[in-house]
């Protein structure tokens, strides 16, 4: 007698498992809510303006966001309060924004803040031109003279300066002060490309040479630009974006023979471990791009990299440092 056929059961689709064998985390309500996504972007502005306060602070100032106003009764202190408190938006911010209304002003469009975009390059061009050799600095603005830190950005500043280099830096408090300090203590050049934000940053007291710029891209541009090396002391995102953005420059070959020294082994242990163990363990990048970034915590280490790296490529301008 013939064994009846078994009806095939339907064959189902088996998830692939996960390789770090992690369970997949789905957002909640509360992290996609809206208001709380508005929230949190105010309180990440309002902390970057105390960040900023406290370095004008620790230095002995007062910051320019607090800066008194000449009218000063109650009524006008009021009202000083209250813009000083709102959010201003910058050039950036207009240029960034989604497309409005067709019916906008010419002067309010995105082709006539080209024109204005195209002032501001060549001013910086024509502001920097003379730089044949600089270092860009780079850190937190709430950095303050006590701190250690502070103290080896000046030193390192210092010794390139007195080797010939200028020093470009953010021209705010902190870090970027500490290093426009060590440029003048070495006879050196000391350069400030400030930023618009929504509220007064300011520039500090040690900037020989002020560029004033409204669009981030376009002082990014200059600092590339004008800089033989970038010097990356402790910092927060803004820090993070300028040694990110080296790195790809470097890795996509738009530059190179650019050292990238990251100044503070404890601080930035972390970071290297994680690029280390997880970007590069998972081939996200190669073994070389971990060789693109010294670590150290001794400005004489730091301004010898720099100048090494400049002679070598004045020598053999083709050949990799």
């Amino acid at each position: 007698m013939r064994k009846r056929k078994q009806p095939e059961r339907p064959v189902t689709a088996v998830p692939a498992a996960r390789p770090d064998n992690t369970r997949v985390r789905r957002g909640s309500r509360a992290r996609i809510d809206p208001q709380r996504r508005v929230d949190a972007e105010k309180r990440a502005l309002e902390g970057l303006r105390q960040r900023t306060e406290e370095g004008h602070l620790l230095a002995g100032r007062t910051p320019p966001s607090r800066g008194a106003s000449p009218r000063t009764s109650g009524a006008h202190r009021s009202i000083d309060t209250s813009i000083r408190d709102a959010v201003v938006l910058t050039e950036d911010a207009k240029l960034l924004q989604q497309p409005g209304s067709r019916r906008e002003d010419f002067t309010q469009t995105d082709p006539w803040r080209v024109l204005r975009i195209m002032g501001e390059f060549i001013e910086g061009f024509d502001v920097l031109a003379p730089v044949e050799k600089g270092v860009a600095v780079f850190g937190s603005a709430r950095t303050g003279p006590d701190d250690p830190m502070y103290q080896a950005a000046q030193e390192t500043a210092r010794l390139l300066a007195r080797a010939g280099y200028a020093i470009i830096t953010g021209a705010g408090p902190g870090i970027m002060e500490a290093a426009n300090k060590g440029a003048k203590l070495g006879g050196g050049r000391s350069i400030g490309c400030n930023i618009e934000l929504p509220f007064e940053q300011g520039t500090n007291p040690y900037v020989d040479t002020v560029v004033h710029f409204r669009y981030f891209f376009v002082r990014k541009t200059m600092f590339i630009k004008y800089s033989n090396a970038y010097i990356i002391f402790p910092g927060g995102f803004g820090t993070l974006d300028e040694l990110f953005e080296a790195l790809t420059l470097i890795q996509t070959g738009k530059i190179n023979q650019f050292p990238v020294i990251l100044f503070g082994r404890h601080y930035w242990a972390g970071l290297v471990r994680w690029l280390t163990s997880r970007v590069l363990g998972e081939r996200k990048i190669s073994p070389g791009d971990m060789e693109l970034v010294l670590l150290t915590d001794d400005p004489r280490e730091a301004a010898d990299a720099v100048i090494a790296a400049f002679e070598a490529h004045r020598r053999f301008p083709g050949a990799d440092v």
